[in-house]
C-alpha cells in the first residue's frame, strides 16, 4: 500500500511538470476522479522544425518538442485516443493508445528510412514505439531501448567494481541488466562513445533511450522508473 501511495504521489507530480513545461492536454481535476498518463521522448532526427504531438487532434505544446526531450506525465481520462506526431520533411505518423487508470504508456517516436517503390519515393515516416510499465521488483535495474538505425547495439556499463560489463541491445526491443551499486553515477558507453550516464538513486527501473541525432551520432536519454518497461 505505502509503494502504490508513492507512485500516485509521483504521478500528481509528473501532472505539474507536465503542465508547466511542455503543456497539458484534457487535463482535468486528478481529485475527482483517476486518470492514466502518457509521456512522450522525441527521437525523430530526420526532418526540420520541431515536433508537433497531438492527441485526438489538438496540440500538446504549440511551440512543438526537440530532438532528445523527454516530457512528464500527461494526464488523461481512462478512454482510447488517437496521438499524431508531425514533423516538416517526415511522413506523421499515428497510434491509438488505450489509457489506463494510474498507468502510464510512453511513446517514443522516431524516423524509420523508407526506400522508393514503383508507386512512392524514398521517405522518411515517423514510427512509434510504446513501452508499457509493469511493477518492478525491489532492486536496481537498467533497461535499454534502441530506435537506432543499426539492428543491434553493444552497451557496456560500468559496475561498481570497475569492470565494463556488455548488454546487447536489439533494435526496437528491451534489454535489460542489474546494476550493482546503490548510489552515484554509473558510466555508460557504446563504441567507445559515452552515453547519458545513469544517476543511481532509490531501487527502481532506470531508463535508457539510444537514439540518433542529426548528424547520425549515438545519442541516450536516461530517466527513472519505478516500474519495468516491455516494448508494446
Amino acid at each position: 500500500m505505502i509503494f502504490k501511495h508513492l507512485i500516485l504521489t509521483l504521478c500528481v507530480i509528473l501532472i505539474s511538470f507536465s503542465s508547466a513545461s511542455f503543456g497539458n492536454a484534457q487535463v482535468e481535476d486528478s481529485s475527482s476522479e483517476p486518470f492514466g498518463f502518457v509521456r512522450l521522448i522525441n527521437a525523430v532526427s530526420a526532418g526540420a522544425g520541431k515536433l508537433d504531438f497531438l492527441i485526438d487532434g489538438k496540440s500538446i505544446r504549440p511551440e512543438g518538442y526537440q530532438l532528445g526531450n523527454l516530457t512528464g506525465g500527461i494526464a488523461l481520462k481512462p478512454a482510447s485516443y488517437k496521438l499524431v506526431f508531425r514533423r516538416e520533411g517526415v511522413t506523421e505518423g499515428m497510434t491509438k493508445v488505450q489509457v489506463k487508470a494510474n498507468d502510464t504508456t510512453i511513446l517514443i517516436p522516431f524516423a524509420e528510412h523508407i526506400a522508393a517503390t514503383e508507386n512512392q519515393p524514398e521517405r522518411w515516416e515517423i514510427r512509434i514505439l510504446r513501452l508499457k510499465q509493469h511493477e518492478s521488483e525491489d532492486k536496481r535495474t537498467a533497461s535499454f531501448v534502441s530506435v537506432s538505425r543499426e539492428p543491434e547495439l553493444k552497451v557496456e556499463m560500468r559496475q561498481i567494481d570497475g569492470t565494463w560489463e556488455a548488454v546487447f541491445v536489439e533494435r526496437l526491443k528491451v534489454a535489460r541488466a542489474d546494476i550493482k551499486q546503490t548510489r552515484g553515477y554509473m558510466s555508460v558507453r557504446c563504441k567507445d562513445r559515452e552515453l547519458s550516464s545513469v544517476s543511481v538513486g532509490a531501487a527502481g527501473n532506470f531508463v535508457s533511450i539510444l537514439y540518433e541525432d542529426e548528424k547520425g551520432e549515438l545519442r541516450s536519454k536516461t530517466f527513472q522508473d519505478y516500474k519495468y518497461l516491455s516494448a508494446d
